[in-house]
């Protein structure tokens, strides 16, 4: 087995089916409820709100292969069948501009590398028990190593102007250490999806990119790997079009002191074009750092915000993107962060530096779960949303919570 793939499912155990019914917590003067991720298991990824309408998925569970599923009404959607049919999604779906939901899956198809995904709501109603409520469809079956990618991670997918879709995924590409790619929707009457690999990954550029890649306002691709670089701690990577193809740029290499290594999680982007993002491990706390990458013309400027305490190697920091609210306060969770069995955090500007708020610390109340490596969403009246993978109940099955002010 690959040393990353031993390192992804370093505490992602696998167990039993879980319901949980919502409960409420007071913590910390707010409001902490847990609801069950439908059938399945192992909530990896956050959760996308539309509406009164909050949507996940479980690598695990439901016919085998895991589940996407709505938390507040509707329970499990679509269930993945396992085989070459694969599924074990480790990314939320998101709305496309069509609004259907669109997401990758890791495992599938005859070299099981994973496929890209989207889900229609079905016209009729359904009558029999084994009635799927969504169609899915695949967009792109991943082939591996060498030609194309395999293995996509946790990000979100990202749309530009023209309606193609970007992502990365974590393996395969010409030295099997991940790629970028694109996806070009059909040109009627064909209803074929077209794959470009923009970026073949290689080790001094970086190497498996866990998460997402997110357009700057002049039209640059950015985003993480955890590894390789200068120092092989991982990179902040930009992705410039050019007539002949895409031209990648190390704008930052991990240098595995206080600057923290391993750099799961994706980026953030305020309205000032300064970046935000987080590492996994290292820094002076242990746990990883969140930091600031400012622009100034085509070079960044790196600015250490805070460091995360917990134990080193375990990868205990953030795996997800931070968000970022009107006040510029970046919020997140924490792996296995201390006390160890991760937090919801937030992180304010102040005069006297950048100042940590634990919302919420995994553990402290029984069956509220641990192990998060959800981002933070904001539904319409303000409450936070994301995921657990593990916990809840007396199952493990992992939970959707939620934060009201």
């Amino acid at each position: 087995m690959r040393d990353i793939e031993q390192f992804r499912r370093l505490a992602i155990r696998i167990v039993a089916i879980g319901i949980v019914s919502a409960t409420n917590f007071a913590v910390q003067a707010q409001t902490y409820a847990i609801y069950p991720p439908g059938s399945g298991l192992t909530p990896e990824a956050g959760v996308t709100i539309k509406g009164d309408l909050v949507y996940g998925t479980a690598t695990a569970g439901g016919d085998g292969a895991g589940e996407v599923f709505e938390a507040k009404h509707l329970g499990n959607i679509y269930s993945f069948p396992g085989g070459n049919g694969s599924g074990e999604p480790e990314a939320r779906v998101v709305f496309g501009p069509d609004s259907h939901l669109y997401g990758t899956a890791s495992k599938g198809g005859s070299a099981s590398a994973g496929f890209v995904f989207n889900l229609i709501p079905q016209l009729t109603i359904c009558k029999v028990a084994d009635c799927q409520p969504w169609r899915a469809s695949a967009l792109h079956i991943f082939t591996g190593f060498p030609a194309d990618g395999a293995q996509p991670g946790y990000g979100d997918l990202t749309w530009d102007k023209q309606g193609n879709i970007y992502g990365t995924t974590i393996l395969g590409g010409s030295v099997d250490v991940g790629i970028v790619y694109e996806l070009m929707p059909p040109i009627p009457p064909s209803k074929t999806w077209t794959e470009n690999v923009i970026w073949n990954f290689t080790g001094p550029d970086g190497k498996y990119p866990q998460n997402a890649v997110i357009f700057d306002g002049n039209g640059n691709l950015l985003g993480t790997t955890m590894q390789g670089g200068q120092h092989g701690f991982g990179t902040i990577f930009k992705l410039t079009p050019s007539q002949n193809g895409w031209v990648e740029t190390n704008i930052y290499d991990f240098q595995g002191g206080n600057d923290g290594k391993s750099p799961i999680a994706g980026l953030t982007l305020d309205s000032a074009g300064n970046l935000y993002g987080a590492t996994s491990d290292g820094g002076s706390g242990g746990a990883g750092t969140a930091f600031e990458l400012a622009p100034s013309g085509d070079t960044y400027t790196f600015k250490l915000l805070y460091s995360f305490s917990g134990q080193q190697g375990r990868n205990c920091g953030p795996w997800a993107s931070l968000t970022i609210d009107a006040a510029g306060s970046l919020y997140g969770t924490t792996y296995c962060g201390s006390p160890g069995s991760g937090s919801i955090f937030r992180l304010s500007n102040t005069q006297n530096g950048w100042a940590y708020t634990s919302l919420h610390d995994f553990g402290s109340v029984r069956g509220d779960g641990f192990l998060p490596i959800s981002n933070v969403t904001f539904d319409a009246s303000g409450s936070l949303w994301g995921t657990a993978s593990q916990g809840g109940g007396g199952e493990n099955a992992g939970i959707v919570w939620k934060i009201t002010p």
